[in-house]
């Protein structure tokens, strides 16, 4: 009877996936339990939004994917007034104002158009499947363009950046002309010294100081330094969790949440970070197995989308940890700390097992 229940409940979860991400997530909380000073508080405050979000993935597993369509301009809508409302009553913290109080707990609505950004992308433009024009991509276009335009205002220019690749991801697999991407990359190449002019100062601290952090090691470049430090003391085998110098001394900036993967090099090194690496991508790689499945449009696109969202944010934030891009503040996703980033991730790969589940036909609808 109870093998009975446990087998309906997770009839809609793909068993492969779930097992990849639960071994990162194990492995982020020993991570960040070392990271924090050994703050079971903060592990046990993780833990709870690991819970929520796993009870959030299976939640969105078990919905059909024609209901994300249908509700896609809604739920965006809702997204953006959130964002909107950030502009006049949102939360400032560390010069930012990126929150929400609702009281008891904080939100962030650029995490969440994260998500609901590329649902109304996919949906629209799978609508247009078969009578797509130059009008439809533009239109497309600015789903992502009119929300990232606030998130930068907050100023976060790393969940801007990530929206913007998320949307270009639903612009390409939609059948946008590689040529056309070129030209607008080419244009916002040129458009280069009008956006140095109108970066705030720390951004362009932050490139300035990638290409020599010495010249501020006390200031700007501190963060770049401490992680480089951390991450090459780790050398081959690592100093043992626990035992790194650079989290364990607080040298290290933020390293429960942006730099987390610094400490864990340090105290993993070089073969610890290539078996990390290697589990991302056999998430990675199951969600794009998953994705190739897909019947149509829309969850094709969504789920290609969900696939390679997840790889940029661990892309950037290991290239900026490394120090080979600027400091943007995006987190490792499964690891760092964070309440809305992790719970949003995790009802990703939930739609993602739920266009695995539900294969039949959906339409455009």
């Amino acid at each position: 009877m109870l093998e009975r229940l446990i087998t309906r409940l997770l009839k809609n979860i793909d068993n492969t996936l779930l097992i990849f991400i639960s071994l990162t997530l194990v492995v982020g909380l020993f991570t960040l339990y070392s990271a924090s000073g050994q703050n079971i508080f903060l592990v046990l405050n993780q833990l709870l939004y690991i819970g929520l979000g796993l009870i959030l993935l299976w939640v969105t597993a078990n919905i059909h994917p024609k209901y994300y369509a249908k509700l896609a301009l809604p739920i965006y809508i809702v997204g953006f007034l959130l964002l909107l409302a950030v502009m006049f009553i949102g939360h400032t913290s560390h010069g930012a104002q990126r929150w929400l109080n609702l009281g008891m707990f904080k939100i962030q609505p650029s995490e969440i158009m994260r998500i609901t950004v590329p649902i109304t992308m996919a949906w629209y433009l799978a609508k247009q499947e078969f009578k797509r024009y130059a009008i439809d991509y533009v239109i497309a276009s600015l789903f992502f363009i009119l929300p990232v335009i606030l998130i930068v205002n907050q100023p976060d220019l790393g969940t801007g950046l990530l929206i913007t690749a998320s949307g270009f991801y639903i612009l390409f697999l939609a059948g946008l002309n590689w040529k056309f991407i070129v030209g607008v990359a080419l244009g916002l190449f040129s458009l280069a010294p009008l956006i140095w002019a109108n970066l705030y100062d720390y951004q362009k601290n932050r490139v300035l100081i990638l290409i020599d952090p010495n010249q501020d090691p006390l200031g700007t470049g501190y963060h770049s330094i401490q992680s480089s430090i951390a991450m090459g003391s780790g050398g081959l085998i690592g100093k043992g969790w626990l035992n790194g110098t650079q989290g364990q001394l607080d040298f290290l900036p933020e390293r429960t949440t942006d730099f987390i993967f610094a400490v864990f090099s340090e105290e993993f090194g070089l073969l610890g970070n290539l078996l990390l690496l290697g589990l991302f991508a056999l998430i990675i790689g199951r969600c794009l197995m998953i994705a190739s499945q897909a019947k149509d449009t829309f969850s094709r696109l969504l789920a290609t989308n969900i696939s390679l969202t997840f790889f940029t944010y661990i892309f950037i934030n290991i290239a900026m940890v490394s120090g080979i891009t600027p400091i943007v503040g995006v987190p490792l996703p499964l690891f760092s700390y964070g309440g809305t980033s992790m719970t949003v991730m995790l009802m990703s790969f939930g739609i993602l097992m739920s266009m695995h589940s539900h294969k039949e036909l959906i339409g455009s609808s």
